[in-house]
């Protein structure tokens, strides 16, 4: 090889390279701002809906969407693998906090579930967590929603 044939060589790879990190920053870039401009455009009833068809296209069957008020918390019943859940949705712009772990504990057994969740576009407050593993209900956090997504 001569000179110039190593140097066409090095460019190529180094284009290649500098392709390949640009399309992945730019697909996880999308994603995120997707998923933002998404929840951020629903309000909160859109928002159930949008759960209630992400847990039905994850293998969960007998989905149901509560009605607005009285639902004493839960906004969706659903069930997987014999497993019956009771869901509390939260689209917040901020983290979620204890209300809605004690929401989904009293909707579980109002509802005689099996399983309480909590699922949110944000993340969780650290005494909802700590609340969540006492009472022993699921929290399930904008990156789990993203992965059940994609």
């Amino acid at each position: 090889m001569t000179l110039s044939t190593e140097v066409i060589i090095a460019v190529v790879m180094i284009a290649l390279l500098a392709i390949i990190a640009a399309l992945a920053l730019g697909r996880g870039f999308l994603i995120k701002r997707r998923n933002t401009d998404l929840f951020g455009d629903m309000e909160g009833h859109e928002f159930e809906y949008f759960c209630a068809d992400l847990l039905e296209q994850n293998g969960f069957v007998d989905v149901e969407v509560t009605r607005g008020s009285g639902d004493y918390g839960i906004d969706i019943l659903a069930e997987k693998e014999g497993v019956t859940y009771a869901i509390q949705c939260k689209r917040y712009t901020a983290p979620v906090g204890v209300k809605a772990v004690q929401e989904a504990y009293a909707g579980r057994d109002y509802y005689d579930r099996m399983v309480g969740a909590v699922m949110t576009n944000q993340y969780f407050t650290a005494p909802a967590v700590e609340a969540a593993g006492k009472l022993k209900i699921l929290l399930w956090d904008g990156g789990y929603l993203e992965g059940m997504m994609e």
